[in-house]
């Protein structure tokens, strides 16, 4: 890849590895609900008037079932828990636990996905994965229950992600994926409006939270996933897939810079044995393109997130 595919990778984890930040900061007055409301409203609105600039969008409306399982399993699901979940543990430990989704599509593949079946390297990635997984889990919010709670939703929703991608890889692999993604947001909009409407606050939000949230949907979500297709279409998938590993060190560097949240010994290791364990998972080591179950289609991360 040339400087500037490089610099593209670094600027959209740099966004997503934002995005926990800003949920982080919107909670300060929204609800869980109120959050991932706005966020795929607003990122529904930024994705629907790039798509139908292509023309993309008539073809969705013959696979709507399928689209709104998939915004309810890889969007409106996963976004919630996110947002739940950040009101009992740090931003920065929620963009580490998102990252086990790659982990997650290896499991499930050994049932679901002869194709993306892990052996050798890839098993192992699985299992330190997991073992990061379990030491943030045990370690760094075993002392509390409502923090473990919280760390356990987010890690929820890195199964949806995963699912979500199983889904659009044998239900979707026909259609384009920004008029998907802009479905998708849509109809996780209509799958979230009445929780964001019966979770309105009782008073005008802070302007902090409001821009918050607003980043989160147009740049965070919206144009976040611009930039991710270009990419797809510039250089790949699979090396735009190494934004994966990207985006949750940028959460830690945010979540310890402006919101003085603090960086343990035990989220060092996690970070290192998730990134690390997904990457062999994706075969990495043994130079596979890792076609990633799930983004073309949808990120996730939060990556999405």
């Amino acid at each position: 890849m040339d400087r500037r595919a490089w610099a593209l990778l670094l600027i959209l984890g740099a966004i997503w590895g934002a995005s926990y930040l800003f949920i982080k900061i919107a909670l300060r007055d929204l609800s869980p609900g109120m959050v991932s409301w706005i966020r795929v409203l607003l990122a529904a609105i930024v994705l629907a008037a790039l798509a139908s600039r292509r023309g993309g969008l008539k073809q969705m409306r013959r696979k709507l079932p399928m689209l709104a399982l998939l915004g309810a399993v890889q969007a409106a699901g996963p976004f919630t828990l996110i947002a739940a979940g950040e009101e009992e543990i740090s931003s920065s430990l929620a963009g580490i636990l998102v990252s086990s989704a790659p982990l997650f599509t290896a499991l499930l593949a050994i049932w679901v996905d002869q194709e993306e079946r892990s052996t050798g390297w890839r098993a192992l990635g699985i299992g330190l994965g997991f073992g990061g997984v379990v030491l943030l889990l045990g370690v760094d919010l075993g002392g509390s229950s409502s923090a473990l709670l919280g760390g356990t939703a987010v890690v929820l929703a890195s199964l949806g992600y995963a699912i979500g991608g199983f889904i659009a890889k044998h239900r979707l692999v026909d259609t384009e994926p920004l008029p998907v993604a802009a479905a998708v947001m849509t109809t996780s909009a209509i799958l979230l409006a009445p929780l964001g409407l019966a979770t309105l606050p009782g008073s005008m939000p802070g302007l902090g939270p409001l821009a918050a949230v607003a980043a989160l949907g147009v740049l965070g979500t919206g144009i976040a996933f611009a930039i991710f297709y270009s990419l797809i279409d510039w250089v790949g998938p699979a090396r735009t897939f190494i934004v994966t590993y990207i985006a949750p060190g940028f959460a830690v560097l945010y979540g310890a810079v402006f919101l003085d949240e603090k960086v343990t010994l035990a989220i060092v290791a996690g970070l290192g044995m998730i990134v690390g364990g997904s990457w062999l998972a994706a075969g990495g080591l043994v130079g596979e393109e890792a076609a990633p179950s799930g983004p073309a289609e949808l990120p996730v991360a939060d990556h999405a997130s």
